[in-house]
């Protein structure tokens, strides 16, 4: 910690990537060169007990108001929004004025605040809540959930599946530069707000969500090049390298017991052209991956020639777990990337191409939990994360438990502003991790913290040691070995992997925290499909 700053207010900075898993960053495990986020992690503190939703909307409203994201509009994306579910209070599909955002709280104590990236809280017409509604002085905003990274859907004749993409520039439409990648220019953007507040005293609070991993896999081709050859051995080889570093770095997941990859086909009963296919996916992943570390790295020279970033707190997490589904493979999906995109080997990477990553690449990605994206199980809800900046203990790693809702309260304890809910707004349900980060104190939640989850049909509630975990059929479409439509028990303490299920050795355990999320699903008005 610097304890020359202690009297400043501090600028804040929270990065946002896109469905990347827990050990894909070096300092967890994974192989993409990150020398930016490597420093930083040398200089601050792994969170590896961060949670945040299954999903990358619901995630950001908590993220942005530090309530569950049922209380804002988010009970669930818009595009997955069941007939049950529409026109029910929490579902609105967009982010509502029902709580105050971090970036209004900020905004009101004397925070400049701007944005750059994806947005997606509010995707269509007349349910467009905008960065430049929601407390952002500055803004340029991604409104949907994906788009192609070189720019190239802004057409009815190269729209995306979901339409043509949008982007909002202070509110206003704007088009993205074609020929841009995603990474760089919002990293540009941003950068040309912290120029503009040169002469502005008061301190940043910048949020910078990028889009990068999310699919469609696309990176500049030289950077892909880099990675030729590094993941020929498959996921399951992959997946014990990770373990392996983390075992050699000291983290406190290295020596559990990883869960199983379960579906699709093993490495060795691929044909040489799908093995091909397979490798360059993850090699255009792991150039995604570098292209963001080095647009973080741009951001942080303007900070420093902005005098800037020696008086700044910086959070850095994903938004989900990795992303399992196949795009390529899905109904709907796959027709529409069979007519629209050109997947010819030496073309994929490139912006007429559109490949996913598909479940068994994610199971490792996610390493060592369990499943992926879109499920409450951990290799869904459990990200990496890392602090660094001079209120923050430099160490190893924290492995209290942290949830997104956390962060908000956390800036805000950094910032020295009022944590006051006025009257008629929802209250903030995180807690600050300031003193964890600070290394004053050893957890962030009391022992008996109840900590739930619902999305789709998946649910999950935690409380201590003991998570209780409810997956949907539509999971066995990954394996048909996985239990479905009932409650598993886990002692998540002893077992993150959720390898050892529990529920009739302890049954009177799992019905407590059956009532728990009952309890949770009133509160927060959650509408099961």
């Amino acid at each position: 910690m610097n304890t020359e700053n202690a009297g400043r207010r501090p600028n804040l900075l929270v990065i946002v990537v896109d469905d990347m898993g827990w050990s894909d960053l070096r300092a967890f495990g994974g192989e993409a060169n990150t020398p930016v986020l490597d420093a930083l992690t040398a200089r601050g503190v792994r969170l590896t007990n961060f949670h945040t939703s299954p999903v990358c909307s619901t995630t950001r409203a908590m993220l942005m108001t530090g309530c569950d994201h049922h209380e804002v509009g988010l009970g669930c994306m818009v595009e997955t929004m069941t007939p049950e579910q529409r026109g029910k209070p929490g579902y609105e599909g967009y982010l509502t004025d029902r709580a105050l955002t971090i970036a209004e709280r900020l905004r009101d104590s004397g925070y400049h605040t701007i944005m750059s990236g994806k947005w997606h809280m509010g995707v269509k017409e007349p349910y467009l809540s905008m960065p430049v509604d929601k407390g952002f002085e500055r803004s340029f905003a991604l409104v949907q959930g994906e788009h192609n990274h070189f720019g190239a859907d802004q057409t009815p004749e190269t729209a995306g599946h979901d339409g043509l993409s949008q982007y909002r520039l202070d509110g206003k439409s704007v088009r993205f530069p074609e020929g841009a990648y995603s990474s760089d220019y919002y990293a540009d953007t941003l950068i040309g707000f912290i120029d503009d507040a040169r002469d502005d005293a008061r301190p940043l609070f910048a949020y910078l969500p990028f889009t990068a991993p999310h699919s469609p896999l696309q990176a500049p081709p030289a950077l892909i090049e880099k990675y030729r050859g590094l993941y020929d051995d498959g996921p399951e080889a992959m997946r014990e390298r990770r373990l392996a570093r983390m075992r050699d770095m000291g983290l406190s997941v290295g020596n559990v017991t990883p869960a199983e990859i379960r579906g699709g086909q093993h490495w060795s009963e691929l044909s040489p052209e799908q093995r091909q296919l397979e490798s360059r996916k993850m090699e255009i992943y792991a150039a995604m991956i570098e292209s963001m570390d080095s647009a973080v790295g741009l951001v942080l020279d303007a900070l420093r020639k902005a005098g800037r970033l020696d008086n700044t707190e910086i959070l850095f997490f994903s938004d989900n777990g990795p992303a399992g589904s196949l795009r390529e493979a899905t109904p709907g999906w796959r027709e529409w990337i069979i007519e629209h995109a050109d997947n010819r080997f030496d073309n994929l990477g490139k912006a007429t191409s559109y490949v996913s990553m598909g479940p068994r690449w994610a199971q490792a990605q996610a390493a060592p939990f369990f499943l992926f994206k879109r499920y409450t199980s951990e290799g869904g809800v459990r990200t990496c994360g890392l602090a660094c900046g001079p209120r923050i203990k430099a160490r190893n790693e924290t492995n209290a438990f942290l949830h997104v809702m956390d962060i908000a309260p956390t800036l805000l304890e950094f910032a020295g502003a009022n944590n006051v809910t006025p009257a008629g707004k929802i209250p903030i349900r995180g807690v600050s991790a300031a003193g964890v980060l600070a290394g004053t104190r050893d957890e962030v939640h009391a022992a008996d913290a109840r900590i739930a989850w619902e999305l789709g049909y998946s649910r999950g509630v935690r409380v201590g040691d003991w998570k209780a975990l409810y997956l949907p059929k539509v999971a066995q479409g990954i394996s048909p070995d996985i239990p479905v439509n009932r409650w598993l028990l886990f002692n998540i303490a002893r077992d993150p992997g959720e390898t050892s299920e529990l529920s009739a050795a302890e049954p009177e355990k799992l019905q407590e925290l059956i009532a728990a999320w009952d309890e949770y699903a009133r509160e927060t008005g959650v509408v099961v499909p």
